[in-house]
């Protein structure tokens, strides 16, 4: 008798939770997509993204952060103002998932109707005064320099199979013989400190492992600091990836540098006959 009188309790609850939440309007975003910008200040070069995720604030309160695309229900009908922000895997770790600073938001005024569907198509463009570092390969002057230790060397690439973005691409390959690559970017960079915002952004494709760092150029000398690892790929499902990796502490830890370099590090991975390093459209971005 006990268990029967607790069984019809909790269908009761059940039944006036039920009751007692309206019919939820529904709202399906696709994934993102990143166009032109005619304001920006500068040259944005080729226009690649990773934006799996996205923020939705709807009338100013967040609602939560998703992988794109998805469809989620929303306990609310009427006019609303609905924005979405896109959002990259900060140092392409998926448990971090970040607004990304130099993008707009989507924004919308539209009307959530109950049991039905707005679907949403987001798309987004770099801010205007957001500044560019490119390296893209499409000139015949590379901005990487291998370094005089290195015993790999980067070269154009351009093979069918391979290329996606514009005519040539970084490519590097090692072996047991050219079993290191070294490199540094060409130029001073004079990048924002003080917790500003600075980010490189690559799109590689890899089958031998490669580190990314930053070198300071300090009063006292240079220090090389070590970032991100661009995993090695299996070749037998490689394709291109995109990685945008957080530089804002390290610029900022090494106030007094006079200028920063980006820095590639790549020892040819062991179990290997050949390592390839493909790397393009490489952004140091900032405002």
């Amino acid at each position: 008798m006990r268990l029967l009188f607790l069984i019809a309790a909790v269908g009761f609850i059940f039944s006036s939770c039920v009751k007692n939440n309206p019919d939820p309007s529904w709202l399906e975003v696709n994934q993102w997509t990143l166009q032109s910008n005619p304001n920006s200040i500068m040259n944005t070069g080729e226009l690649t993204s990773s934006l799996t995720d996205a923020w939705v604030f709807i009338d100013g309160k967040i609602i939560g952060v998703f992988e794109v695309p998805f469809k989620i229900p929303i306990l609310k009908s009427g006019s609303v103002n609905i924005q979405i922000f896109p959002t990259i895997k900060n140092n392409g770790i998926s448990a971090t998932k970040k607004i990304y600073p130099f993008m707009k938001k989507y924004e919308i005024n539209a009307t959530l109707v109950q049991n039905q569907t707005l679907t949403l198509n987001p798309v987004t463009s770099y801010e205007d005064a957001t500044k560019f570092w490119i390296e893209d390969f499409e000139d015949a002057s590379v901005k990487i320099s291998t370094d005089p230790t290195s015993l790999a060397t980067l070269v154009s690439g351009n093979d069918p199979q391979i290329l996606k973005y514009g005519n040539f691409y970084g490519h590097v390959v090692l072996n047991s013989t050219d079993s290191l690559w070294l490199a540094q970017t060409i130029g001073t960079m004079d990048l924002p400190k003080g917790g500003q915002e600075v980010y490189l952004e690559i799109d590689y494709y890899n089958t031998n492992s490669v580190t990314t760092g930053v070198m300071a150029a300090l009063p006292t000398g240079n220090s090389g600091n070590p970032e991100i690892r661009l995993n090695k790929q299996d070749p037998s499902t490689i394709h291109w990836k995109k990685i945008y990796i957080d530089l804002k502490e390290v610029v900022s830890y090494f106030s007094s540098a006079q200028y920063y370099e980006i820095t590639f590090e790549a020892p040819f991975d062991s179990g290997l006959a050949q390592g390839d390093i493909c790397i393009d459209n490489i952004k140091v971005v900032h405002f």
